[in-house]
């Protein structure tokens, strides 16, 4: 069976909640996704992320925090504009994980278009002080929305899985205040 879907956590351990993409890889451990879909922590290496875009998905979704101005926790589903080939594409760096970036150096590398991607992305709540290299540990918040992205996980899947071009079952993220667990609007 094809691996046709590529769920990856991106973001730093050791930065608050920039760890969120990672503890949500972890949880799914416990709640695995089925067999067509690989999961992978990337953590901060940008690198090896390119290069798995390259690998035939039909479908990318990477979890990570994002700062997009909603309240702390909030879940968003971004499906932000790919480059093209012709994109100059730096090299990521190597202690530092910028999605665009990766998405440049993917489109430069590859022969072929990327996969569609879509971002699972958190509202952070504790950010490491510009001054501070190391602010391990999440906040209550976003520990809390860990076990939301797996919900919604597991609510997209079948639907990408079933229909790559499809749209998931999920508010834009400007008209998502909070998703509940399964995949729709809050009341």
């Amino acid at each position: 069976m094809r691996t046709r879907l590529l769920v990856a956590g991106v973001g730093n351990i050791f930065l608050a909640d920039d760890a969120f993409g990672p503890e949500v890889i972890r949880a799914l451990g416990r709640r695995p996704l089925p067999p067509e879909v690989r999961v992978r922590d990337f953590g901060i290496r940008g690198m090896d992320l390119a290069y798995a875009l390259l690998d035939g998905y039909d479908t990318a979704v990477l979890v990570d925090a994002a700062v997009r101005g909603h309240e702390p926790g909030t879940l968003s589903l971004i499906e932000p504009d790919l480059p093209g080939r012709a994109t100059a594409g730096a090299p990521p760096e190597a202690h530092g994980m910028d999605p665009a970036k990766v998405l440049a150096l993917a489109a430069h590398l590859g022969d072929e278009p990327l996969p569609r991607v879509l971002v699972l992305a958190c509202e952070p709540e504790l950010r490491a002080p510009a001054d501070e290299d190391i602010a391990p540990g999440i906040s209550a918040t976003v520990r809390e929305a860990v076990g939301r992205a797996v919900a919604a996980l597991h609510a997209m899947v079948p639907v990408l899985l079933a229909d790559p071009a499809a749209t998931p079952p999920l508010s834009r993220p400007d008209e998502s205040p909070a998703l509940s667990p399964q995949g729709c609007r809050a009341p």
